[in-house]
């Protein structure tokens, strides 16, 4: 997940024990597409503890080689598929203003879903500390049958 985030710019790339932490604390939440080439793309996430029934997902990296065929659409329809994630009732993830791919897939998502999607302001730049970073919107999908 590292390297596939390193190589998917706009991605902010985490430390490789976040990734660990993540793949093994959260692995229900988390998953991996791969190709015969190797890894194709992945999704980083967690049900948040005070509202199980909201999966969070913290980041989704598609390789250059799987963009346009609809993967990370077809990631987040496996994600919520596996068992552990039957009883989930909404998805969140927080998007930049700028990222209008990303806005997409989640849109797309919800329509096929079709459930709602609600977005709202969530971070602003002056939350992360100093750090040169753009705000983030919270899109938050559902109610969906879980």
């Amino acid at each position: 997940m590292h390297a596939l985030a390193s190589a998917c710019p706009p991605l902010e790339p985490n430390t490789c024990y976040a990734y660990l932490l993540l793949c093994t604390h959260f692995a229900p939440s988390c998953l991996l597409a791969e190709d015969a080439d190797g890894p194709l793309g992945y999704i980083a996430g967690y049900r948040i503890p005070e509202r199980p029934d909201t999966l969070f997902v913290w980041q989704i990296g598609v390789h250059a080689r799987g963009r346009g065929q609809g993967l990370g659409k077809r990631m987040l329809h496996a994600l919520l598929a596996q068992p552990a994630n039957a009883d989930a009732r909404f998805l969140e993830t927080t998007v930049a203003p700028d990222n209008e791919p990303s806005q997409r897939l989640f849109r797309s998502f919800a329509k096929a879903l079709g459930a709602a999607c609600e977005e709202s302001d969530f971070f602003e730049p002056s939350h992360f500390g100093g750090a040169s970073h753009e705000a983030e919107r919270l899109f938050r999908i559902g109610p969906f049958a879980g």
